[in-house]
């Protein structure tokens, strides 16, 4: 059984579930997960879990994001991207300046709040927004709060009614809705025209393969060596360090007594050298007890 990350450049006019289903018939498994949606007209940092990593699938979705989106102004589409009806038009005569922008800016920095697009799957009501708006159905949205660590204006410019940004948030946010709302504060409606993740957690651009890289891994029978380790993906995570007769407890899901020495941010890692053996946190009923929230044992 193949174990690990797989960091997938996933190309434009794909979903993510149909990446997932390819590298299963690639990769002759069905233990394959994603790690958070990447819009079929977005391109960019994918990363598979593949084998006992789909156990870490949900904490990788909880890391920071890094991407590159182009904004364009003087048009709004029912999507809020370029693949939608057009439903509000405005003429960019006096495109703003890069000054004017940076200030638009300094609002969207920290913790925000966004009302998701219609053409989402956020569920409301059991249902998801995207069914309701294919109804034509109105229904109220729920706000969410999203952090923007990084916000900032990027060089290359295309056109006087567009303009490139690099953005590093929290897990949750729209880039559409950010680029919509940005529009919205410059006073023209807006949209997303362009998106590529950079960055997911720690894995970059530059660990990626290509679909045509890994098939021919494949071929090859080398598709193991394009593998990242599990603990790649938990980067973002607190590490507790154990001995051998520690390491067997763990591995069978046993709580454990809580020590000085184990991290106070939670959850967290264990591992026994090299090797990631669980993920643990504090016992819901005992405060002196830890408890796995995942085992990554062979079962």
């Amino acid at each position: 059984m193949v174990h690990g990350i797989l960091p997938l450049w996933k190309p434009k006019g794909v979903t993510s579930h149909d990446c997932v289903m390819n590298i299963r018939r690639l990769f002759h498994t069905k233990k394959v997960g994603h790690t958070g949606t990447l819009d079929p007209e977005a391109e960019g940092v994918l990363p598979i879990c593949i084998g006992k990593a789909t156990k870490i699938a949900s904490f990788l979705t909880e890391t920071k994001k890094t991407y590159i989106t182009k904004v364009k102004l003087g048009c709004a589409t029912e999507t809020e991207d370029k693949a939608g009806a057009v439903v509000d038009v405005k003429r960019v005569s006096s495109p703003p300046s890069q000054q004017t922008i940076e200030n638009v800016l300094k609002l969207f920095r920290g913790q925000i709040t966004q009302v998701p697009p219609m053409y989402s799957a956020i569920k409301v009501n059991g249902k998801k927004l995207y069914e309701y708006a294919r109804e034509n159905e109105a229904v109220e949205r729920p706000q969410r709060n999203v952090f923007i660590y990084r916000l900032e204006q990027l060089e290359q410019k295309d056109s006087h009614d567009s303009f490139w940004l690099k953005v590093v948030c929290s897990k949750g946010t729209y880039i559409r809705t950010l680029c919509v709302d940005i529009g919205h504060k410059l006073g023209y409606p807006a949209h997303m025209s362009d998106l590529f993740r950079t960055g997911s957690g720690a894995i970059d651009k530059k660990d990626t393969f290509t679909f045509d890289a890994i098939e021919t891994a494949v071929s090859q029978n080398r598709h193991k060596e394009l593998l990242l380790p599990i603990s790649n993906g938990l980067t973002h995570m607190a590490r507790l360090y154990v001995n051998e007769s520690t390491k067997k407890r763990i591995l069978h899901g046993q709580k454990l007594k809580k020590t000085p020495e184990m991290p106070t941010s939670e959850p967290f890692l264990v591992m026994y050298d090299k090797e990631v053996l669980a993920i643990y946190k504090t016992h819901p009923k005992y405060n002196n007890m830890i408890k796995p929230v995942r085992v990554f044992n062979d079962q």
